[in-house]
C-alpha cells in the first residue's frame, strides 16, 4: 500500500489523542495516582500475552542485570515523574495545553543524549527547541494593557506541563541505553521473534516498574484504600482500558509498524500531532473557545517538533 508508514503514524497520533482524552477523564474520576497504577498494570497484562503469542513466554526473555536497571529508571523518570506530572497536568490545565507541553520531549530528549550518551548537541536542534519553546509561549502567555506579560494558564499547570516533557524526554534515552543492553544480552542463536518483539519486552519491564513505582507512592501517602473503591467504579474502569489500549498497546504496536514502512524522521513528525488532533475534539467535548494564538501556538510548536526531524 502506498504511503502505509505515513498512514500508519497518523494513526499513532489519533491513538495518542484518544489516551490523552481518556486520561483526562480518568485522571478526573479516579484520580492520577490510581489511572496510574491501573494503566500500568493491565498495561503489564497485555504485553504479557503479546509476548506469550508471539515468543511463547509471557515475560522479557534475556533481560540482563544492566537492560533491567536502564529500563527501571527510564520507568522512573518517564512514567512515575513524567506521567505523574502529565496525568496531573490534565487535572490542572486540562489534556489539551498538557499534551502541548508534550512538544518539549524532543528537546529534552536531545540534551539528555548530550548529558548521558555524549551525544553532539547541533545548531539545529538549538534552533528547534528554540521554535518550539516559543510556540509554548505563545499559547500560554498574553499581553495586558500597559504591556505586561502574564501567564494564562496556572503556574502550578505550567511547572507539572513542563515536569511531563522532561520526564518524557529523559526517559526516552534512558529507555535507549536500557534496549542497547538488552539487545547485546540475547544470544546469537536465539530465535528471531525475540528481536523483533524487544520493544514490547522493553515496555513491559518499564510498565512493571512504573505500576510499583505508583504503587510505592501510593502506599507512602496512605491511599491504596482508593484502589479497592475504583474498582467498583465501572465507568472509570472503563476510561482506564480504553486509554491503555490506545496507548502503551494499539499505539505502541503502530508506531513499530511506522518506521519500518517510512523513515523515522517522518513517522516522528507524524506521530507528534497529537497536540493539533486534540484541539477540536477537546473544545467540542468540553465547550471550550479555542483562541487563534492558541492555534498559532501549536503550529509554531509542532515547527519546533518537525525540526528536529525532517532538517
Amino acid at each position: 500500500m502506498p504511503h502505509l508508514g505515513e498512514i500508519l503514524s497518523l494513526t499513532v497520533a489519533v491513538s495518542w489523542t484518544v489516551t490523552a482524552l481518556y486520561a483526562d477523564k480518568a485522571s478526573h474520576r479516579l484520580g492520577s495516582l490510581t489511572t496510574n497504577v491501573i494503566r500500568l498494570v493491565l498495561a503489564s497484562l497485555f504485553l504479557a500475552v503479546i509476548l506469550w503469542v508471539f515468543i511463547g513466554r509471557p515475560y522479557p526473555v534475556y533481560a540482563d542485570g544492566k537492560a533491567w536497571v536502564w529500563l527501571a529508571a527510564s520507568a522512573l523518570v518517564g512514567y512515575v515523574f513524567g506521567d505523574w506530572c502529565l496525568f496531573n497536568s490534565y487535572l490542572c490545565i486540562g489534556a489539551r495545553f498538557g499534551q502541548l507541553f508534550m512538544t518539549l520531549a524532543p528537546p529534552m530528549a536531545a540534551i539528555a543524549g548530550w548529558a548521558i550518551l555524549g551525544e553532539t548537541l547541533s545548531w539545529k536542534s538549538i534552533v528547534a527547541m528554540a521554535v518550539t519553546l516559543c510556540g509554548i509561549a505563545i499559547s500560554i502567555l498574553s499581553r495586558e494593557e500597559g504591556h505586561q506579560v502574564h501567564l494564562t494558564l496556572p503556574l502550578k499547570g505550567v511547572l507539572l506541563g513542563l515536569g511531563a516533557g522532561i520526564g518524557q524526554g529523559v526517559g526516552l534515552v534512558l529507555s535507549k541505553v536500557g534496549m542497547e543492553h538488552y539487545a547485546a544480552a540475547i544470544p546469537s542463536d536465539a530465535p528471531a521473534s525475540i528481536g523483533t518483539m524487544l520493544p514490547f519486552a522493553s515496555t513491559m519491564i518499564r510498565a512493571v516498574v512504573g505500576g510499583a513505582g505508583f504503587l510505592l507512592l501510593m502506599a507512602l501517602q496512605k491511599k491504596t484504600a482508593v484502589l479497592k473503591a475504583a474498582g467498583r467504579d465501572r465507568k472509570g474502569l472503563r476510561y482506564a482500558l480504553i486509554l491503555t489500549l490506545f496507548g502503551p498497546v494499539i499505539g505502541v504496536s503502530l508506531s513499530l509498524m511506522a518506521v519500518q514502512y517510512t523513515s523515522a524522521g517522518i513517522a516522528s513528525t507524524l506521530m507528534a500531532l497529537t497536540p493539533v488532533f486534540i484541539l477540536f475534539p477537546y473544545a467540542f467535548i468540553y465547550h471550550q473557545r479555542i483562541k487563534p494564538r492558541e492555534i498559532l501556538g501549536v503550529i509554531v510548536s509542532m515547527t519546533g517538533v518537525a525540526l528536529f526531524f525532517l532538517l
